[in-house]
């Protein structure tokens, strides 16, 4: 995107004039929404995590009961 300073325009007008024109193109809006992306992984992997987790904590909480853990 280029803008270029009118005769007699005063640097905040030339900043106000740059603000309107980035919010009307849409560039901001789309780079907030890709700042955060979050790429997709399958309903299989997520849950074979969870399950992980679980029996994890499981294993962890036999060791801490029985004094192999601290």
């Amino acid at each position: 995107m280029e803008l270029r300073k009118k005769e007699g325009e005063n640097l905040s007008g030339l900043l106000y004039r740059f603000n309107k024109k980035m919010q009307h193109s849409g560039i901001l809006k789309e780079a907030k929404k890709r700042r955060f992306y979050k790429r997709v992984i399958n309903r299989g992997k997520i849950k074979a995590a969870a399950l992980y987790r679980l029996a994890r904590m499981k294993e962890i909480q036999k060791a801490k009961k029985t004094g192999f853990m601290g």
